[in-house]
């Protein structure tokens, strides 16, 4: 009933608002309109439209094991291996993941501090530590510079800041906006950049009582879910490079608060997405 209410209403309103208020998924309804148009429908042909619509849903994101964690959580009753069958066979393939880009200004007069996180990545609570780096976004403008903290527990992206300028107050920007939401870490990790050695960012984290961690000069690897999360970012967002700064600006704040953060199952934390991993921990 729900799905044919959704068939009447889809052309006065958006078909994701009214999946979403009706409490079900579009590759659900698209399941239900082929079964309605073919009454008896191959079964791969109908799990083709499920696999379809949940990769458009994503924007071509996700790659054949998230894809089939949504169709078992729409109750579908199959391999993985069949699922990485027909989306080859229908060539939807995921963006691949781009190379680490290093972005630091290690050549600086300020105090580096001792790698405190020593790549141990797991923590066993919200706001233990909290990672920073910054990436660069290209557009016909120039260059627009991304700096990012995120929580190494739910690897939720809990602070971010945007600018046509790599200074300490981009860096110092995203960290003000993760303080105002959430309690101060233990410890803050970062590379070893002067965004981030700078005296005023220092003073910031003495004064909320957050020591320092730094990862060893031209060692990407040490902040590893940074990174990670700005391959993820460039790869699944596809930015145009044509684009000016202010629509690369809508696309990324639309990708970190409406897509990343709320939507996109994350592997490392049993493949849901970062708020509803916190939600479930609290």
């Amino acid at each position: 009933m729900r799905f044919a209410f959704i068939d009447r209403e889809r052309q006065r309103y958006p078909l994701g608002l009214l999946c979403r208020v009706l409490g079900v998924s579009r590759a659900g309804y698209y399941v239900w309109r082929q079964r309605a148009e073919t009454p008896q429908p191959d079964k791969d042909a109908t799990l083709r439209v499920a696999i379809r619509a949940i990769f458009r849903e994503h924007k071509g994101r996700y790659g054949s094991p998230r894809v089939w964690d949504d169709l078992r959580e729409d109750g579908w009753q199959i391999s993985r291996k069949r699922v990485e069958r027909l989306m080859r066979e229908m060539g939807l393939v995921a963006r691949p993941k781009r190379k680490f880009v290093t972005t630091t200004m290690s050549e600086h007069a300020f105090e580096r501090f001792y790698n405190r996180l020593n790549r141990n990545f797991t923590t066993c609570a919200a706001n233990e530590v909290w990672a920073a780096d910054i990436t660069y976004i290209p557009t016909r403008d120039g260059w627009l510079y991304l700096a990012v903290v995120i929580d190494l527990f739910s690897r939720r992206v809990v602070g971010w800041a945007m600018s046509s300028t790599i200074d300490v107050a981009l860096t110092t920007n995203a960290l003000t906006m993760a303080l105002a939401g959430r309690p101060a870490p233990g410890l803050h990790h970062s590379d070893q950049g002067a965004q981030y050695a700078a005296t005023s960012y220092q003073a910031l984290l003495r004064a909320h009582g957050i020591q320092t961690s730094m990862s060893r000069r031209g060692n990407c690897w040490d902040n590893a879910p940074v990174e990670s999360f700005f391959s993820t970012l460039k790869t699944e967002l596809a930015l145009d490079r044509h684009a000016s700064k202010e629509k690369s600006k809508t696309q990324v704040f639309e990708y970190i608060e409406a897509y990343y953060n709320r939507c996109r199952k994350h592997s490392s934390i049993g493949n849901v997405p970062p708020v509803a991993f916190e939600r479930m921990a609290a």
